[in-house]
């Protein structure tokens, strides 16, 4: 039996989380899917791909934890649930010293990600959510080839020159044959705290045009919150913060995708 077999092969679907460029909330997105299927009762995984930049283990207040090995496997650091099963994570973050910058050139980045996917013993999954670097590069390419049976989630905001970013990683994924799950839209309008008038600072709308003009699945929206950057800072995941705007709606894109068509 290969490696992958034995690290994948008990995980019942892939969900890569992707992004044409930096800055979108990729890595919220990812972070907050895995929770939120973590909090409805599913073995939930979370492969923080980011080699150079990992922030997940920040946004889930565990980036003090490190990776342990039996000697064959990496055993994932998990992170207890009220009422669910743990969320098992693996991260570049738990290997680093806080502040270290990692300089690596492409064939050691492909190198620790194939490691993450055939030396880490996740178990029985429903989910491994994959939180990939923005680009159609090098980590992109490897993880699509390393794991040809995962759906592609684009994250963007509504600008036009993140759209157009985000459409090449669109094209980027039908052309390696992965299926795309659909497009979320972040940071998509703000309401005033104050007089309650919606204020769209960085448009809004763009990513559902560009879904309908690509033919794929469009999840929805996630307007600018300041509880976004809130729970993301404080190490806790917006899912909790059940009465904020961004989490209510991350809720409706997480049931869109609980329900999607499973390839």
């Amino acid at each position: 039996m290969t490696g992958v077999n034995v690290t994948l092969g008990n995980i019942k679907h892939i969900v890569v989380v992707m992004s044409g460029k930096g800055g979108v909330g990729k890595t919220t997105v990812a972070v907050n899917l895995a929770f939120a299927l973590s909090m409805r009762g599913y073995k939930v995984g979370l492969l923080d791909a980011d080699i150079t930049g990992p922030n997940a283990p920040k946004m889930l207040g565990i980036e003090n934890e490190k990776l342990h090995s039996d000697g064959a496997y990496i055993t994932p650091v998990l992170i207890p649930i009220d009422g669910a099963p743990s969320m098992k994570v693996v991260s570049m973050a738990f290997l680093m010293e806080k502040d270290s910058p990692v300089i690596w050139r492409g064939p050691l980045k492909m190198k620790a990600i194939e490691q993450f996917i055939k030396e880490v013993r996740w178990g029985l999954l429903d989910y491994l959510i994959v939180d990939l670097p923005p680009g159609t590069g090098d980590e992109p390419l490897s993880l699509a080839q390393l794991i040809p049976d995962s759906g592609a989630l684009i994250v963007t905001t509504p600008q036009d020159v993140a759209l157009l970013d985000s459409r090449r990683t669109v094209n980027f994924a039908k052309q390696l044959k992965m299926p795309v799950i659909g497009i979320v839209e972040n940071m998509s309008g703000f309401t005033c705290p104050h007089c309650g008038s919606a204020i769209d600072l960085f448009k809004t709308g763009g990513g559902e045009k560009a879904a309908r003009e690509l033919g794929v699945p469009f999840l929805g929206s996630i307007p600018i919150d300041h509880k976004v950057c809130e729970t993301g800072d404080a190490g806790k995941p917006l899912m909790l913060e059940h009465n904020s705007r961004a989490a209510k709606s991350f809720v409706k894109i997480v049931d869109r995708i609980e329900a999607s068509p499973k390839e």
